[in-house]
């Protein structure tokens, strides 16, 4: 009795291991390309980079940039203007136009790298490096985002660079004392290639 138990077990675990290594060299189903942390608000610019999947379509699933002129090219689609929206408003358009191939599109749209939407903190902060924006996002914000400052920051002689499309830029000083007293004027909105400098 015992040496057919032991048999059952070995037989029970020779089945579950030839079933592992089925499952393991069958295709998969491609997983969609990892998305960035962007708030949901996020509006897609020129030079963003986003990653449309189609689930059990792995030809129309792929990697995108949003072209100078706005848009974005798509099989049996065509062209399609992606710049000035969201990725949820985008991916509904996208399902709309393949339900005219496919019986039921289930499509995810999101944004792999923003990179048009964005603005920038260096200087004496926890966390450097370049922030998407959202809706909206002000210098305390951006501040917040960049993790806070380190030790021996000058927080009254923040500024802000501000590049504008035709080249021309500008220094917006920002004293963080006075914003954080409500000085509602020093804690302006934040635009896309704005640079936050924490001497």
């Amino acid at each position: 009795m015992k040496h057919r138990k032991i048999l059952i077990t070995v037989i029970l675990l020779c089945v579950s291991l030839s079933a592992t290594a089925i499952y393991a060299q069958t295709p998969q189903e491609p997983k969609p390309a990892a998305a960035a942390d962007v708030p949901a608000s996020y509006v897609i610019g020129e030079s963003d980079l986003l990653a449309i999947n189609v689930w059990h379509e792995p030809e129309l699933t792929r990697v995108v940039p949003v072209r100078t002129d706005g848009k974005i090219s798509l099989p049996l689609i065509g062209e399609l203007q992606a710049s000035g929206r969201t990725a949820e408003d985008l991916r509904a358009t996208i399902s709309a136009e393949l339900k005219k191939f496919l019986e039921a599109p289930e499509v995810t749209v999101s944004v792999q790298e923003p990179r048009s939407q964005v603005f920038t903190i260096v200087g004496k902060v926890l966390k450097p490096g370049s922030y998407p924006l959202g809706q909206r996002v002000t210098v305390i914000d951006g501040i917040a985002m960049g993790g806070g400052f380190k030790d021996f920051a000058k927080v009254g002689k923040i500024y802000v660079v501000r590049t504008h499309r035709d080249g021309r830029s500008e220094r917006l000083p920002f004293d963080y004392k006075r914003a954080v007293r409500g000085d509602m004027d020093q804690n302006y909105v934040l635009e896309a290639r704005d640079m936050i400098i924490v001497p």
